[in-house]
């Protein structure tokens, strides 16, 4: 088989069609394609290409580029802190950096020396002893990070256009021209199937700035911004998490407005979405369609679509084998290549640690996870020990169990030390989220009782139980939520 070449697809593309949009600004595939020659040129020598940047057309040249090339690309997720961003820069030992962040790079102290400008990036270098990383990697994505040191997932090329190519065949009859951008670029989901699966089947993908999708950082997400977003693009299609699409059918539902009527298919995964989330998304004319996928497999794995759609994540793609292993899901795909720093190697396939089951008609329903990480409706991966490490660090808080699978922010049942009064814990709360990124903070807590072995909530060495902590809270922690949500749509 010969090997698959973004120029040749390119060339091979309507000679008219606006495939990357941004703006006022239309590149077409010889455009695209002269462009990426002239890259290429200049990144003679270089190993691993790290783009930290917002959502546009260069990033996008940059990927494709890197593919033509045989460079690895290192995608840089601008939700990481400085030790995540540092921590993936010294293990890939990325020698070159795109980006329109550079003084977060030179604040890294890496030794990143600014030599120029392409595309309206920063273009920065340095010269450092390179890694071994598994033959093929065309890319390692890093996940947001379970632990303070996200883990590095390399994956192949080969593997990456597998992906694509099913998405593209399993929604080939579907009417989608143009498709909305709507999760930053460096997030796996967005690249290969918000990207790669349009272009190859001639569609232009739009690539507006995540500002103007509506995307606030700390400050939230507002979902009329990127309503408007969706209209002004007429786009046919796009990808969103379920908290996104939680936060747009709130809008929909308070503003008493409908979806653009060009809009066809909207993917929805990242992380665990409600079945009453989707049926109310159709509802207000979202075509709102259920996927799973994971970062090992090369983003997309199962998928729902008009016709063939039922409660669960959908269908296998034809690029992944799934199987299940005492109820557990297995998938082998040709894109998992083995993990960054790992000596051992892999077949492609691993297990998931998600528990499902498949139906009758073949659709793969999940039923939870085996361990404790969560994953929260932003699509965020958190370990709990992480932020709980943090809690525990400081004096005032004797216990901490955190919770947030499924929820936009993670909470915490907090035991105080002895006399520490609510407003103390409330400072010893934000002093932990000070150490942490954005999505791995605490947005809300409550006081617990000791957890005790005596109580069932503690094994015998002290050790919280936390399915028992969660569910005993359970209630509680649902009334936050609530009454947030009832402040939040107040205001």
């Amino acid at each position: 088989m010969s090997r698959f070449s973004w120029l040749a697809e390119l060339a091979a593309a309507d000679p008219e069609q606006p495939l990357l949009i941004s703006g006022s600004r239309e590149w077409r595939a010889r455009e695209i394609c002269g462009e990426m020659l002239e890259l290429n040129k200049r990144l003679a020598g270089c190993r691993v290409l790290g783009v930290l940047a917002d959502n546009s057309p260069a990033w996008v040249l940059a990927d494709l580029a890197a593919q033509e090339a045989g460079i690895v690309h290192l995608p840089l997720p601008g939700f990481f802190s400085v030790g995540q961003l540092g921590h993936a820069l010294e293990q890939t030992a990325a020698d070159v950096v795109l980006t329109d962040q550079p003084a977060r790079i030179g604040a890294l102290d890496l030794g990143f020396a600014i030599i120029g400008n392409w595309q309206g990036l920063t273009w920065m270098q340095r010269v450092v002893e390179p890694v071994a990383l598994p033959a093929g990697t065309a890319k390692i994505s890093f996940t947001s990070g379970s632990t303070g040191a996200p883990k590095g997932v390399c994956l192949s090329g080969d593997g990456l256009i597998d992906t694509a190519q099913a998405v593209r065949e399993r929604l080939s009859d579907l009417p989608l021209r143009r498709h909305l951008a709507a999760l930053p670029l460096s997030l796996l989901l967005e690249n290969v199937a918000g990207v790669y699966a349009p272009l190859l089947r001639g569609m232009a993908v739009h690539l507006p700035p995540l500002h103007d999708l509506g995307w606030r950082g700390m400050a939230g997400f507002d979902p009329g911004v990127l309503d408007a977003a969706v209209r002004h693009a007429n786009a046919n299609s796009m990808i969103l998490v379920p908290e996104l699409l939680k936060a747009w059918t709130a809008f929909l539902n308070t503003s008493g407005r409908r979806p653009a009527e060009a809009l066809a298919f909207v993917a929805v995964g990242g992380a665990r979405v409600a079945p009453d989330l989707i049926e109310e998304a159709r509802k207000l004319g979202i075509p709102a369609y259920q996927g799973y996928g994971l970062t090992e497999g090369g983003s997309v794995l199962t998928l729902n679509r008009p016709g063939d759609d039922a409660d669960g994540v959908g269908r296998p793609l034809r690029h992944a084998r799934i199987t299940l292993w005492e109820g557990e899901v297995v998938v082998r795909t040709r894109a998992f290549l083995g993990y960054l720093g790992s000596a051992r190697g892999t077949t492609g396939e691993f297990a998931t640690g998600d528990l499902g089951e498949f139906d009758a008609r073949g659709h793969l329903h999940l039923a939870g996870r085996y361990k404790n990480l969560l994953i929260t409706s932003y699509g965020r991966n958190v370990s709990p020990e992480w932020p709980e490490a943090a809690l525990l660090a400081d004096p005032r808080i004797l216990q901490a169990v955190v919770v947030g699978d499924g929820q936009p922010a993670l909470s915490a049942i907090l035991v105080p030390m002895p006399g520490v009064s609510p407003t103390a814990i409330d400072l010893a709360v934000k002093g932990a989220n000070a150490t942490l990124p954005d999505y791995a903070r605490i947005a809300n807590w409550i006081p617990g009782e000791a957890f005790t072995a005596a109580n069932g909530l503690a094994t015998g060495n002290g050790r919280p139980v936390r399915d028992r902590v969660a569910e005993r809270y359970a209630a509680a922690i649902t009334a936050l939520h609530t009454e947030k949500e009832f402040r939040n749509a107040v205001l």
